[in-house]
């Protein structure tokens, strides 16, 4: 073998091993932690979003009342 087929052979190794973390091999890697946190985060913006437009629905009825009972 010459020095070529030696880092490539290297550099396929140190691949083989980033994958495997990555996939996690019946573990899960990182990649299905990270698709849990997007999901978490879209989840709690959903839910943050909800509750802001409660907040303004909320607002405008006491905008609304305001101007009823001024008049």
């Amino acid at each position: 073998m010459d020095d070529f087929e030696v880092t490539v052979l290297s550099d396929l190794s140190a691949l083989k091993s980033q994958m495997a973390s990555l996939i996690g091999l019946g573990q899960p890697g990182r990649l299905a932690m990270l698709e849990q946190r997007m999901e978490q985060h879209e989840v709690y913006l959903q839910r943050m979003k909800g509750w802001v437009a409660a907040f303004f629905v909320a607002l405008t009825v006491a905008h609304i009342a305001i101007d009823y009972f001024k008049h």
